[in-house]
């Protein structure tokens, strides 16, 4: 956009995104805008997306990470991504029925296959590997009811849930297996680096066997799992050289009068067992060895149990190989009750890097017409790249996993001049629902260092509805966040929070309904003893009650006293109908604020525009002829609430 300013004067150049907020940290802000002291953790746990136990060994699981990401309702869609040679992270949507009766999918290398939420499903069906398959990941899915009625043996039948022969690196994790027809997972001839966990394996004969082999190559973890009115093979585990069982949930087996020998834990062969602080209620044979092998037992609880308990030979130490975390044998129940299984909050996480070497591949990765949230998590570093997400492309966040938003940082340095306003954004967001938290967002064009006509330099531009920045900062000088439409009349909403936003010249912008809540702003000087800047140029379309809001915040600034001005109003191209709304309220104000500090833009006055104050405070806050107040009245009907309900009844603050 072309802006009428005075000419700039000399100023410091050179900042880096830690100096700046160091310096903001430095002002004693307090609570408003601060970096959150803790992020999100990708350690091992319940709900880390990485293989841990033995599939993290050697190389590690990872799926279809660094893949195009599909989403699948069919069965011939779910069988053609599966087989697919190249990568796939594949989400399953809905329940998929087999066809024929246990109908096998196969499923190649290089694959996650992850349910969507609590809804993703394979009845009557198998996922298959095949010998030599390996990086394997499957999460999230309910597996059921290939069982044929009065055939309890299903020794005619080889219909399995999950069944793997001579594979390796497989993570099956928060699945539900229920009533299958023999096997609900079947580890097979000599499968390596095998992590099953958070597993419910239900209402079943044969649960989960390993072997059928005399080789002893298997390692395999098996850790926070619940089996539950299930006889046999829970699991039974035959020549493995390594099997680390551990806060596993083993109840209702014992069934008198049932003809079927029930059992829990088996040991078989020349197997090494370690079985740590699990729990077993209503067992027969809880755990048991053959005199070949090896089975070590520490800190499990037993209730009501009868018949084997075997424990002897010296088997292995799983620490020798991996940390872990051992919960008390004593909360075992509870915990594997509530997290075992499809959980709604597992979905798909894109890690940058590791799984795509930038933001934007990962970006590319989502699939068009995403229906479903996907979280691309951005390890700390400085990504130097421009990121756009376009409007085919909704439902993603942006996560930074470092400690403070200072450590993850998006920054290109494209002026105007080079690429138009538009093209010199380092990050723009065309897509509805995309979230940023724990991020920097920075255009470091030193303009110090260039005489250019087109300065503007803009950090973020967006035009999606339904946007939130929560804890993120945004660096610039000219331009520096532009929250837009995607034309005059259509309204998008943005909501930014807990956040850092810096700059000189209108460095908060465009026609979007825009809520600032919680947050510094930063006027930078410019080194001027008259005008430092312009905070503000809403071009909010006059049709629309709501244009900005910043509330409940501070702006301070190292401009000299009475040097800068709120905002202005933005016509762009001479549009008569864009007619800016700012309401700036409960906000502290630096002494580096006109006295009357609106002013006009482009032979628009800001008389006509609809600029207003409520209860502002600090050094720069007045109450003039200057300085329109808005009424206690108005006030109550221009709340964040008001402003980004909308239709829809959007409400992203609520979760606070």
């Amino acid at each position: 956009m072309t802006h009428l300013r005075s000419k700039r004067l000399p100023r410091f150049a050179g900042r880096t995104a830690a100096a700046v907020l160091g310096l903001v940290a430095a002002l004693g802000l307090g609570a408003i805008g601060e970096a959150k002291a803790d992020a999100p953790s990708d350690s091992v746990g319940r709900w880390s997306d990485r293989a841990h136990g033995f599939a993290s060994l050697a190389g590690g699981t990872t799926g279809g990470a660094g893949g195009k990401v599909v989403t699948v309702t069919d069965q011939a869609a779910l069988a053609k991504y599966a087989a697919a040679p190249e990568p796939y992270v594949i989400r399953v949507q809905g329940a998929i029925t087999a066809q024929p009766f246990g109908a096998n999918i196969t499923v190649a290398s290089d694959k996650t296959i992850v349910g969507v939420g609590t809804g993703g499903e394979l009845v009557q069906g198998e996922f298959h590997l095949e010998p030599g398959t390996h990086n394997v990941v499957i999460r999230n899915m309910t597996i059921r009811d290939s069982a044929i009625e009065g055939n309890w043996d299903c020794k005619d039948t080889d219909f399995d849930g999950i069944q793997m022969d001579s594979v390796h690196h497989v993570w099956v994790d928060h699945n539900r297996f229920s009533n299958i027809c023999d096997g609900q997972l079947d580890v097979r001839k000599d499968s390596e680096y095998v992590t099953v966990s958070y597993n419910r394996f239900e209402n079943n004969n044969k649960t989960f066997g390993l072997g059928w082999t005399t080789n002893v190559r298997t390692q395999i973890t098996v850790d926070h799992n619940l089996f539950a009115h299930t006889k046999q093979r829970n699991p039974s585990i035959d020549n493995a050289a390594y099997a680390h069982l551990y806060n596993n949930y083993l109840t209702a087996q014992t069934d008198p009068g049932d003809p079927v020998w029930t059992y829990g834990n088996w040991s078989r062969g020349r197997t090494k067992m370690v079985i740590e602080n699990s729990y077993y209620r209503d067992v027969q044979h809880p755990y048991q060895a053959d005199t070949t092998a090896e089975l070590v037992q520490r800190g499990s609880i037993l209730k009501n149990t009868t018949g084997r308990h075997d424990e002897w030979g010296a088997a292995f130490e799983p620490r020798d190989f991996y940390d872990y975390r051992l919960d008390p044998a004593a909360a075992v129940p509870a915990l594997v009750t509530r997290f075992s299984g499809p959980q709604k909050n597992i979905g798909v996480t894109l890690h940058v890097p590791g799984d795509y070497p930038t933001v934007q591949s990962a970006v590319d990765a989502v699939p068009d017409g995403n229906a479903v949230p996907v979280t691309i998590a951005v390890a700390p570093g400085t990504y130097r790249e421009k990121v756009f997400i376009p409007a085919n492309k909704p439902h993603i966040a942006l996560q930074g996993t470092g400690r403070d938003r200072s450590d993850t940082v998006v920054v290109f340095d494209t002026p105007a001049a080079y690429g138009g306003s538009t093209g010199s954004a380092t990050v723009r967001i065309a897509a509805n629902d995309v979230t940023a938290r724990n991020l920097t967002f920075s255009n470091d064009f030193d303009e110090a260092a260039h005489e250019l006509n087109g300065e503007q330099a803009l950090a973020m531009k967006t035009t999606g509805d339904r946007i939130v920045f929560e804890d993120v900062a945004f660096l610039g000088n000219q331009d520096t966040l532009m929250t837009d439409s995607p034309k005059l009349d259509v309204i998008s909403r943005v909501y930014v929070r807990d956040s850092y936003i810096e700059g000189d010249v209108d460095f908060i912008y465009g026609r979007a309904t825009t809520v600032i809540e919680r947050s510094v702003i930063r006027a930078l000087s410019r080194g001027s003893y008259s005008n430092n800047g312009y905070i503000t140029a809403a071009s909010t379309w006059t049709g629309n009650l709501y244009g900005f809001l910043i509330t409940d915040s501070k702006i301070v600034s190292d401009a000299p006293a009475g040097t800068f001005h709120l905002g202005r109003p933005w016509h762009p191209g001479g549009e008569p109908a864009a007619v800016a709304q700012v309401l700036i309220r409960n906000t502290e104000l630096p002494a580096a604020i006109k006295s009357s500090p609106w002013t006009d833009m482009s032979g628009f006055s800001w008389k006509d525009a609809r600029f207003t104050e409520y209860r502002n405070f600090g050094p720069g806050a007045a109450v003039t002829g200057d300085r329109p107040q808005m009424s206690a009245d108005q006030a109550r009907e221009h709340t964040v609430a008001e402003y980004l309900r909308g239709a829809d009844g959007w409400a992203p603050y609520a979760r606070h």
